[in-house]
């Protein structure tokens, strides 16, 4: 791995963390068409960077983080369910992280979905309203499909979002929100591990946080973007998007 490679999937991390595409799944695919050899520092590379990105939500939202301590505690309460079955099946998820078939085909299926998240949700309110921390627990149950690589972190939570009536902006940025606790423990997890089984070098240190600048430059970027391109053209893109995005790995897989 080398310094063009961090900085490649750096940007392939900050344009796609926060959009329904599943960022882990183009980093997996990214890694596999460029045919770097899978090692724990890799693995560690592919989680560990995604803190840059949520620091952009940070940065841009650093209002909403001083609102109140009931912001934290419906945070809090919509990152339990992923963290716990992540943390019992650990092991199983850095099995399918290995896995381009894995991710091709949850592109598909969530693209397939995306294709109807308009329609069935076009009654939503467009009026903001308080997040209930029942509402809060049910977004982060969604959260729990996107652990398989290819679901897409924000795609689960946002149709989570939608499903308990918010609008798609504040869905959008529930979504945001849930991604700081939800990857600081991952990337916290994930770091104290690799160092204490391999320890970490300078090298590596390098490459983290060269992988973490790009991803925080680039996630600004996308998230402003994002949220205009929602309320303009809605999910329908990005499922037809993950659809060829998945087929054309199948097909390249197949054939």
């Amino acid at each position: 791995m080398n310094i063009i490679y961090s900085i490649l999937i750096g940007i392939i991390e900050g344009l796609t963390e926060f959009l329904p595409v599943s960022s882990t799944g183009h980093m997996i695919l990214t890694e596999w068409l460029l045919k770097l050899n899978t090692s724990e520092f890799l693995k560690l590379f592919t989680v560990a960077i995604q803190l840059g990105a949520i620091l952009a939500v940070v940065v841009l939202y650093w209002k909403r983080f001083f609102k109140s301590i009931d912001f934290y505690l419906k945070l809090l309460v919509a990152f339990i369910p992923s963290a716990v079955i992540g943390f019992l099946f650990n092991d199983t998820i850095d099995a399918l992280l290995e896995s381009p078939l894995t991710v091709a085909i949850a592109l598909v299926l969530g693209g397939i979905v995306l294709l109807f998240t308009d329609k069935w949700f076009e009654k939503n309110s467009e009026v903001e309203q308080e997040v209930s921390y029942l509402q809060a627990l049910k977004i982060g149950a969604f959260q729990i499909m996107a652990l398989v690589p290819g679901v897409s972190r924000s795609g689960a939570t946002i149709f989570g979002g939608l499903q308990q009536t918010l609008s798609r902006k504040q869905a959008a940025e529930f979504s945001f929100f849930l991604a700081v606790p939800t990857m600081l423990a991952a990337t916290g997890y994930k770091l104290l591990k690799y160092i204490k089984a391999n320890g970490i070098n300078e090298e590596e240190i390098k490459h983290l946080a060269i992988g973490n600048l790009v991803a925080f430059i680039v996630a600004v970027i996308a998230i402003k973007a994002f949220i205009g391109l929602l309320n303009k053209y809605g999910f329908r893109p990005f499922g037809y998007y993950r659809i060829i995005v998945g087929l054309a790995i199948i097909g390249f897989l197949l054939f």
